[in-house]
């Protein structure tokens, strides 16, 4: 993280049922994570503005925006935020020039990456849910990599099986002190809190079947995910 900047997270209006559902619960209409790709933009460079969101009926999507701005851009960045021209919108980081008196407007070091904050709004399930992202320009960065990821002490595949009624473990490599945050739609989880390891258990008045997500934050704008579909099989008669 950047001296002397806030880092602005992902903060969504979820239109959930319940609001004392615990965090891990898939089954809502929400946005999960926004992302640029890269994380950081290079001067001259593009970066994709994605997010992955959650619907009551559709379930896991990784979605455009229908609208994104920045309000509040500094100094010769208010056109960085643009659609892409197939529906989508990008974020354009302007050449050196720019970005050093982006730089100077803000008493910035030179050099230093810019902040650039967005407000965003995705459809999700049929409803507007807007979300604000901090992203960066100045410096290339990749989001961080997922994993790698263990269920059960496996690598899984795309569509994962696990026993019924039985504790499970999830368990991602990553930074320690990158934030990782597991959801499901099967079965329930035994931490709301960032955890790097959590259990996971399916018992009879649980849904059997559903989707399985983690996401990682490096705590510098990126962010990244992987999804799975995931079923555990009631034994014969339950």
């Amino acid at each position: 993280m950047k001296a002397g900047v806030v880092l602005v997270v992902v903060v969504a209006a979820a239109a959930c049922g319940n609001d004392t559902d615990p965090r891990w619960q898939l089954h809502h209409d929400r946005i999960i994570a926004v992302r640029t790709t890269p994380s950081h933009v290079a001067a001259g460079q593009l970066a994709a503005l994605d997010a992955l969101i959650t619907s009551i009926d559709g379930g896991l999507a990784v979605a455009s925006p229908v609208q994104a701005a920045s309000p509040a851009a500094p100094p010769g960045l208010e056109a960085a935020v643009a659609g892409d021209g197939r529906g989508g919108w990008q974020i354009a980081a302007p050449d050196a020039a720019t970005l050093d008196a982006a730089r100077a407007a803000l008493g910035l070091a030179p050099g230093a990456p810019v902040p650039l904050d967005l407000a965003v709004t995705f459809d999700v399930g049929g409803e507007l849910l807007a979300a604000t992202k901090r992203t960066w320009l100045g410096e290339p960065r990749d989001n961080p990599a997922v994993g790698p990821v263990t269920i059960d002490g496996t690598t899984p595949g795309a569509a994962i099986t696990i026993p019924f009624d039985t504790d499970v473990a999830l368990a991602i490599d990553v930074d320690p002190t990158y934030p990782v945050n597991w959801l499901t739609s099967c079965g329930s989880l035994n931490s709301d809190d960032n955890e790097h390891a959590v259990l996971l258990h399916v018992e009879r008045d649980d849904p059997t079947s559903g989707q399985l997500a983690v996401v990682v934050r490096d705590g510098d704008g990126g962010v990244a995910w992987q999804t799975w579909s995931i079923d555990a099989p009631p034994p014969a008669g339950r």
